[in-house]
């Protein structure tokens, strides 16, 4: 939806994780996909392939930590940092808030490993309240992909801890945080403006996960070229 909006002054290059959206799903490999770091290097190897430098990384929720971390490997082939909604860790840690208890972790994972067709469905109603339309919307994008590989990519980004890649980012990035958000919260975005070394940190006035489904105007503008 806010990709258009770039094109104006980018060369945008659109990536699919693999086992979602366009990507071939025989592409996903359980070894190398389990865990977040195996698609930070196949967003490296997109990358390479038309020789990209200066890069402007844009990604939401789980794909905003693909690009931290791509990043952290290769740190000279990118010149910033979109991140969209991001959480380096989804679970309650000690002094961490990171949205979620183990317990409700292992439910969510227990559901869709049950009834993947209900979880779709009340998952797409969490993340964007109050947006029926577009809970239609998501819940067809969650059921078009492969169920088993949506389980495994669910287990590898909700059990995930990022936490100490973080202060090894030397790229800046810009934070974008929806103020009313269950799964990253805005504790979460404080956090990441802490520990990533050279950030900024934006608040978009709008409820649930997709702030560039619910508020793209909003969501936009602090991305746009003027970013200094």
């Amino acid at each position: 939806m806010l990709a258009p909006a770039f094109e104006k002054h980018y060369q945008v290059v659109h990536f699919d994780l693999v086992g979602s959206g366009q990507s071939g799903p025989t592409a996903y490999d359980y070894a190398r996909h389990g865990s977040l770091n195996g698609h930070a290097d196949d967003l490296l190897d997109v990358l390479r392939e038309p020789h990209l430098h200066d890069v402007v990384f844009v990604g939401h929720s789980a794909g905003s930590m693909i690009g931290v971390l791509a990043t952290i490997k290769e740190p000279a082939r990118f010149a910033r940092l979109v991140l969209l909604a991001p959480s380096p860790r989804f679970i309650n840690d000690n002094d961490y808030y990171g949205g979620f208890e183990r317990a409700d972790i292992d439910g969510l994972l227990a559901t869709m490993e049950n009834n993947y067709h209900d979880w779709a469905g009340a998952l797409a109603a969490t993340v964007l309240p109050d947006q029926h339309t577009l809970v239609a919307e998501l819940t067809n994008s969650f059921l078009f992909t492969n169920p088993a590989l949506a389980r495994h990519f669910a287990r590898v980004t909700f059990l995930c801890d990022h936490r100490r890649d973080l202060p090894l980012l030397a790229i800046p990035a810009l934070i974008l945080q929806g103020a009313r958000d269950v799964v990253a919260p805005l504790a979460v975005g404080r956090y990441l403006h802490e520990l990533l070394p050279d950030s900024q940190l934006r608040i978009i006035d709008t409820s649930g996960h997709f702030p560039q489904l619910t508020a793209p105007a909003k969501s936009l503008r602090p991305s746009m070229p003027s970013y200094p």
